[in-house]
Order: structure tokens, then C-alpha cells, then sequence
């Protein structure tokens, strides 16, 4: 067909190119190059959903010139549109994807993958041929093989413990099966010999270990007080397990981070209990009893709030004070709650400041440690301050907030690790100076203690 003719035939509304779409799919392999030109046409006002749908309906016909097109794209727009299509063919057996496990570009090879993945359990009987992907020179190919194992489930079990039991049949194989077996089932679904190697590890490094910058997006408490045994009774918290800070950390992230809605439990399960950080213990995550009030209440943040406040308050009754933090990898979300012999003194909370008030609070004034500082909901600077700058020369626009910054002598925005840095610790400062004592722990809450630790590979 025409270019002109297909494009004429794809424009416009989803739903008014519908008929056309039908038609194009009802030809099948002698239309596939044309619509595939189009899905890598940046320029094309046909929308490339359009084109890509054409693709998926026909199938198999489409695999081999959309796997040549992957290895040949030239922008990563059009390398996300062609993996899109790949992914997601309409074929009879997904044993079509297979061959492409061997293909020489890495984008074939993880796209094939992928498609395996979405076929979850009903992938069992590729498990042979996914498991070599662990070792690929491609970084986010090992990481697809071992979501698709994950996917699959415990049918991949038996198949990658064979692999942990014998000679590496190729280099990071027996490494990635390790880790495939850990985001499957977590230490329960490891053999036990791997379990031992583990804990030796950290055991080996826990004398040594330095406290390295975390990578903040959560929420965190901090309590003066070295006596980590007191802290699990106040957290309820139970199954402590020493570990490294990085693996402590990485728990923390991981957690926080998993979107498995397969799992529920992944984000309330355990946290990481510093040691102690210069005379403070850090708490990373949260309790099972906070995480489904918050959840209940459809992450309302009033809901958090009240739910800060009480632990906070319950704190610092049994240590003298008590502190929490948020912070937001995602956006600039930031918050901190202060409180001192059983009451909360102050409560900040980037995203309700507007409608609290000035302070950004319900009624208590702002906080000794925000001196000097503007709260993140405040914008020094005049209306007119950046009038003829566009917004899209950041150049410019950072020229021009730094002249005024500096002539106006506008004080910095402080976040939680501000806060923290002047009260008790800023994670994001740590290091060989960092005075530590005694070592930290992933410990279960209540969800924990029912359900386990969430499933995932963690480093030591």
C-alpha cells in the first residue's frame, strides 16, 4: 500500500481509525514493512500506538522484520517503540520468542525475554533456555532473565538449584541463578549451603563495615539511644538479623520500591535498624499496623500524619525525643516530625503546607532547626523575578535564579536531611567519620512474622 494512502487510512482518533486497523491486520505479512516504517517514522503524524497495534494483531509475520528493526534503531524513541511492538505479538506459542534468546543485539534478547515474562508460569517449560540470559555480557538482560524467572515462579526452582549444584556452565551463570532463586522466594527458597555462605559473608564483613550515603526515598525515625534491643521492643519488631549497611539499605529500597501487587506485603514486612549512628539508632520502613492504616486510607496524607505523630509522641516519651523523616526519589515530597517527652513539638509536611498555613502546620509554630532556612512550599523569590527568561533555557534560568538569589540574599530550601543533619543524623552524610556502634539488623514486623522477608536478591 501507498504510504500516503496508510498514513490517510491510520490519522486521527484512536476509535475513528479503528475499521482501518482491522483492515491493515486482515493482510498480514505483505502489509508489515509499510506499518513498520511508519512505527519508525518520529516525524509520522500517524500516532505509532496506531501502527504498533497493526503489528501486535498480526503476530508472528511481524516478529523477524521488528526484531531487524530493533537491532538497526537509531534513536531510543524508535528503539521503545519497536520493543514495545515485539514484546507484545499476538502469537499461538510464545515458543516463536525462543530463537531470539540468541540473537547478537541485547535489545532482542531482553525484548524476548520479556515476553516470556508475561506469560508467567505457562514459561516453565523455557526455563532451560532462559537461564543461560543470567550470564549475558548485557547487564539489563540479566536482569530481564531474572524478573522472567520470578515469573514464572517456583517451576524454575528445582531447574536453578541444579545450576547452583554443579560447575558454572558459563561465567555469572551460577551467580545469576542465585539471585533468580532469591527474587523467587527470598532465603527461603536458597539451599542451604547457600543461606551458610551468605551470613558467613556478612559476618566477615560486619567488623569493618562503613555506613556508606543511602539512596533516600522513604521515611526513617531516629531515637537517641545505642540500645538496639530497646528499639526492637518499641517497634515491635522480632527475627533480628545482623547485616552490613549496605544490604540493610538495600532492603529498605527494595521494599519501598516493589510495585508486585501479586505480594502486598513487601513494603511492611521488615525494616533496617541502623547501628548506632553518632549515640542514634535510624529505623528505615515502617510497621505493619502503619503501612495498612496509609494504605486503608488510600495513602491519605493526613492519615500518615496521625500515624507519625502517635509513634513519634510514643517515642520520645520512652527515649527523651524522637524524630521522622520522608523523602521522595520521584518528586520533592520532604517531611519531619519532632517530638519531645511524649509531644510533638512540630510537624512539617511539603505536600499539605499550602493549606496548613504560613508555617506549614497545623497550629505549631516552625522549628528552632528551620532557622535560617525557607520551607519547601516557600518561594522567596519576587513575581517578576525571572520575567523574560524562558522556562526552557535552563542555562539562562539558572543564571538568573543564582543573580537573584545572591542579591536578594535569599536563604536555601531545607529538606528532611537538613532537619536531620542539625537534630540527630543525615543519612545522606555518612561515612569513616561517622562514630558507629554494634551493627545493624533486618528484623520483621508483625506482617513479617507472618508472611516472611519479601522476596528479592540483596547485596552483602
Amino acid at each position: 500500500m501507498d504510504k500516503g494512502l496508510l498514513v490517510e487510512e491510520l490519522s486521527g482518533p484512536w476509535n475513528d481509525s479503528r475499521s482501518a486497523r482491522d483492515a491493515l491486520v486482515e493482510q498480514g505479512t505483505e502489509i508489515v514493512a509499510a506499518v513498520l516504517e511508519l512505527l519508525c517514522d518520529e516525524r509520522s503524524p500517524v500516532d505509532w500506538a496506531a501502527s504498533a497495534d497493526v503489528l501486535c494483531r498480526i503476530g508472528e509475520p511481524a516478529l523477524l522484520p521488528l526484531a531487524q528493526a530493533a537491532e538497526a534503531a537509531d534513536s531510543p524513541e524508535v528503539a521503545r517503540r519497536i520493543g514495545w511492538a515485539l514484546g507484545r505479538l499476538a502469537v499461538a506459542d510464545h515458543a516463536v520468542y525462543v530463537p531470539l534468546l540468541d540473537h547478537p543485539h541485547p535489545r532482542v534478547r531482553s525484548v524476548a525475554l520479556f515476553a516470556l515474562q508475561t506469560q508467567g508460569a505457562a514459561a516453565a517449560r523455557f526455563v532451560d533456555r532462559i537461564i543461560p540470559a543470567l550470564g549475558d555480557r548485557d547487564d539489563e538482560v540479566r536482569q530481564r532473565a531474572v524478573r522472567t524467572l520470578r515469573a514464572i515462579g517456583s517451576s524454575a526452582v528445582p531447574g536453578l538449584r541444579q545450576v547452583r549444584s554443579r560447575p558454572a556452565p558459563a561465567p555469572g551463570v551460577r551467580a545469576g541463578a542465585l539471585e533468580a532463586l532469591a527474587a523467587i522466594g527470598g532465603p527461603a527458597a536458597l539451599h542451604h549451603r547457600d543461606r551458610d555462605l551468605w551470613e558467613r559473608l556478612t559476618r566477615i564483613k560486619l567488623p569493618t563495615d562503613v555506613p556508606r550515603d543511602l539512596h533516600l526515598c522513604g521515611s526513617w525515625y531516629a531515637v537517641p539511644t545505642a540500645d538496639q534491643d530497646a528499639v526492637l521492643d518499641a517497634f515491635d519488631l522480632t527475627g533480628a538479623h545482623p547485616v552490613t549497611f549496605r544490604t540493610g539499605a538495600a532492603a529498605w529500597n527494595h521494599d519501598h520500591h516493589d510495585w508486585d501487587r501479586k505480594q502486598p506485603h513487601t513494603a511492611c514486612s521488615r525494616v533496617f535498624v541502623s547501628p548506632a549512628l553518632n549515640g542514634w539508632t535510624l529505623v528505615f520502613g515502617d510497621t505493619s499496623e502503619a503501612t495498612h492504616r496509609i494504605r486503608e486510607a488510600d495513602g491519605d496524607d493526613r492519615a500518615r500524619e496521625d500515624v507519625v505523630r502517635k509513634r513519634c509522641a510514643e517515642l520520645s516519651h520512652r527515649f527523651g525525643s524522637a524524630q521522622w523523616y520522608g523523602m521522595s526519589c520521584g518528586d520533592d515530597w520532604t517531611a519531619w516530625c519532632i517530638a519531645e517527652e511524649g509531644r510533638v513539638v512540630r510537624h512539617y509536611d511539603a505536600y499539605t503546607a499550602e493549606e496548613d498555613g504560613e508555617d506549614g502546620d497545623d497550629g505549631s509554630a516552625g522549628h528552632p532547626a528551620e532557622s535560617g532556612y525557607l520551607l519547601p512550599h516557600q518561594d522567596g523569590f519576587p513575581d517578576d523575578a525571572f520575567d523574560g527568561v524562558s522556562a526552557s533555557d535552563s542555562e539562562a534560568f539558572r543564571t538568573r535564579y543564582l543573580q537573584v538569589k545572591e542579591e536578594l540574599r535569599i536563604p536555601d530550601t531545607c529538606y528532611a536531611t537538613d532537619i536531620a543533619a542539625r537534630l540527630s543524623v543525615d543519612p545522606a552524610d555518612l561515612g569513616p567519620a561517622t562514630g558507629i556502634e554494634g551493627h545493624g539488623v533486618l528484623a520483621l514486623t508483625a506482617c513479617g512474622r507472618e508472611h516472611g522477608h519479601p522476596a528479592g536478591a540483596l547485596p552483602v
